[in-house]
């Protein structure tokens, strides 16, 4: 296992999307965000079936950050309750992973 995460939200709007990507990178707490869609989600809300286009944001950064990106990630997010989850990553490429842990906060440099 890796010390890097992928975390995971949805919004309704590019630029809220890109907001998101945009202080992300800026504050050094992701090294890549991409963005994704738009994708049709189906779910229930306050017991309802639902269905919404939104679009999917693809977070890369390490696990000790993950609060600072939840936090971020709420005080941006247009929705009550949003979507936030971080999935951890088992392996990857050595130079992507040291890349990746390089570019956000306190990383240090990647080669």
């Amino acid at each position: 296992m890796t010390d890097c995460i992928q975390v995971m939200t949805t919004v309704e709007a590019r630029q809220q999307a890109e907001r998101i990507a945009e202080t992300l990178l800026a504050a050094r707490l992701a090294a890549c965000v991409q963005v994704v869609g738009p994708v049709t989600s189906y779910f229930r809300w306050r017991g309802k079936n639902e269905t919404a286009t939104e679009l999917l944001c693809l977070i890369k950064t390490r696990r000790d950050l993950y609060p600072r990106v939840e936090a971020a990630i709420r005080q941006l997010h247009p929705y009550e309750v949003p979507e936030i989850l971080a999935v951890a990553v088992e392996t990857g490429g050595a130079d992507y992973l040291a890349w990746l842990a390089g570019e956000v906060a306190g990383g240090g440099e990647a080669p």
